[in-house]
């Protein structure tokens, strides 16, 4: 317990550091870009794989599981509209972008620390944490609702293919299904759990990171740590925000 808070605090230390006006707003910038780059676009070949295998993996097994006669086949494409969007698109996208980019950041600012590049950046009057942490924060949250709209569409795109080529359903009613009685809602709520993610993974990879200690070795625990945390605390926000705006 006592670890739990020293963590906590250190976290929101570094986190007071991280929100304070940059130096420099033309550096922000230009770092805000280049993460926006890296994390952001970097990240949409991996989801688009996984969007289309998984929109089309959900038609099949509902359509599968559908063999009540009474039960119109539409539903197969209210339940994978359903599912992607409440669930999919948000959190299982998020969960796999806390491997992805909280192990990124965490190795990169981790190897900063352990080479001393923090430290050199710091004997210049730079506010390290500011300069290398907050424009990851703010382009990962800003744009990745964009990610969740893309694999909200892309999962559905998967699910319509799968529908072409079985013909387990027509697409006809696959269409149908996704378009009865739709929540707008729905998109928001997914959108702003998706943005709550995305901080909680970059922040908590850039706090383990931050304070990496221990050489390659130190490096690589940090990152297996970030993954887990963050991993957790996404599961525990998607109960809180899930209750709280739905």
């Amino acid at each position: 317990m006592k670890k739990l808070f020293q963590i906590t605090g250190e976290y929101w230390q570094l986190m007071l550091m991280v929100f304070k006006k940059p130096e420099k707003k033309s550096v922000f910038w230009k770092q805000f870009w280049i993460e926006s780059q890296k994390l952001i676009i970097g990240s949409i070949p991996l989801l688009i794989v996984i969007s289309l295998a998984v929109g089309g993996v959900i038609v099949l097994q509902t359509a599968n599981n559908l063999e009540n006669p009474f039960i119109p086949k539409y539903y197969v494409g209210v339940m994978a509209r359903e599912s992607l969007v409440l669930e999919f698109c948000s959190t299982m996208i998020a969960l796999i972008l806390a491997g992805k980019m909280g192990s990124n950041i965490a190795s990169e600012i981790g190897s900063m620390r352990i080479t001393e590049q923090i430290d050199a950046i710091e004997v210049m009057g730079v506010n390290s944490a500011n300069y290398l942490i907050l424009p990851k924060i703010c382009s990962a949250t800003l744009f990745s609702p964009g990610l969740m709209l893309l694999s909200f569409i892309l999962g559905l795109l998967g699910g319509g293919i799968v529908v072409a080529l079985t013909g387990i359903i027509t697409l006809a009613q696959y269409t149908d299904g996704l378009q009865f009685a739709f929540n707008e809602w729905y998109i928001f709520y997914s959108m702003i759990k998706m943005a709550v993610f995305c901080f909680i993974i970059t922040s908590i990879a850039s706090y383990y990171g931050y304070n990496a200690k221990g050489g390659a070795l130190g490096v690589g625990r940090s990152s297996t740590q970030a993954i887990v945390v963050s991993s957790t605390l996404i599961l525990i926000f998607d109960l809180i925000l899930t209750k709280l705006l739905i």
